[in-house]
């Protein structure tokens, strides 16, 4: 039985009460934001094309609002500070957010908003804890995870499930560090993204859009960073590797399938995951559905590497499994639809039918 003092048991209390309402509240707002940003996003052409249909593209400005808003209500009421540096994060991240919200409506250039995210970058990295070259590692590692995890906005409820994921993980090992403020950033984070995904599951009435992708990669990198300062930087990178394994083997999979097929790799085509498994005959759903519980396999993995659980072995692993998960979907069979030409019904034969038929 797990025994706490009596001085702590009122704050320990009421910090489990605070994150159960800051999770609901979070849910349910963003859910409700979402649908009601949905028709000005329509009316703005905020839009992306998916399946010859706009879709309106303001459910991450929803998600970026309702996490800021719930998490510095907990810091203003001191019920849940966020304690030194996650402030800092989230104004990072918020900002690289906005930058996606620009891209969203006027189409920044991919080195702008690469360029934006690793200044945001450089602004959280904790120096004095992971010195100047592994700062430097740090925020290539955090651009990189942020970008790719914008890719995951392609199909229908697979960001927001990798995101729901990947932010457990993270605040999981934030709680093991003992890093309360960061765990519950992360927890109110997640709680927002399943509020957006009511609206996002297939078929999709709003999508992430680059604010959404952009603020989900960039919190969940530099959350991991955070939580991994000072450790050594190989364990360190293995744990960001985990975490973001499935938005980097989507990444990958793209860029070889484009190189291999000598076109542009940042042109858009139906390259990724998503849609190699679709031509395998899973359903688009399902495609999610798989793609979500590899990303939890290798979560808990980097998970169990990050608490000292478990050594070098789970990441190898979930190294493997991308690798071959990436040359099998390498080699799906492509298929073309061809539309086959109408048969015109002979007008001998619907003269026989129409007298036949009296």
């Amino acid at each position: 039985m797990l025994f706490i003092p009596n001085c702590y048991f009122h704050p320990y209390l009421r910090a489990v009460l605070y994150g159960i309402a800051a999770a609901s509240a979070a849910l349910l707002l963003t859910a409700v934001l979402a649908a009601l940003l949905r028709l000005p996003a329509l009316r703005a052409g905020v839009v992306d094309r998916r399946r010859s249909r706009p879709l309106p593209l303001l459910g991450g400005l929803a998600v970026v609002t309702v996490t800021s808003l719930v998490a510095w209500t907990g810091e203003w009421t001191r019920v849940a500070p966020l304690g030194d540096g996650v402030g800092g994060l989230l104004l990072a991240a918020v900002a690289v957010g906005l930058l996606g919200l620009v891209a969203d409506v006027w189409r920044l250039r991919g080195r702008v908003i690469a360029a934006g995210t690793a200044v945001a970058a450089a602004c959280v990295v904790p120096y004095d804890e992971t010195g100047v070259a592994g700062g430097a590692l740090a925020v290539a590692g955090i651009v990189l995870v942020t970008l790719v995890f914008r890719g995951l906005d392609h199909a229908d409820g697979l960001a927001g499930t990798v995101g729901v994921v990947t932010a457990f993980g993270a605040g999981v090992c934030a709680a093991i560090e003992v890093m309360d403020g960061l765990a519950v950033l992360l927890s109110v984070f997640a709680a927002a993204l399943t509020g957006f995904l009511m609206h996002n599951w297939h078929p999709a009435r709003v999508g992430l859009g680059a604010c959404g992708s952009l603020f989900t990669g960039f919190l969940l990198s530099s959350g991991v960073v955070f939580t991994r300062a000072g450790y050594a930087i190989g364990p360190s990178a293995a744990v960001l590797f985990c975490l973001g394994a499935v938005a980097l083997a989507d990444a990958a999979l793209v860029v070889l399938v484009r190189l291999l097929g000598r076109r542009p790799p940042l042109r858009r085509g139906p390259d990724h995951l998503v849609h190699r498994l679709r031509r395998f005959g899973l359903t688009q759903p399902g495609a999610v559905v798989v793609l979500g519980v590899c990303a939890f396999a290798a979560v808990f993995a980097g998970v169990l590497v990050h608490a000292g659980w478990a050594g070098e072995e789970p990441v190898l692993w979930v190294a493997g499994g991308a690798a071959v998960l990436v040359l099998v979907l390498l080699r799906a069979p492509v298929r073309i639809p061809v539309q086959r030409p109408r048969r015109m019904a002979s007008t001998q034969v619907s003269e026989r039918l129409r007298v036949r038929n009296g």
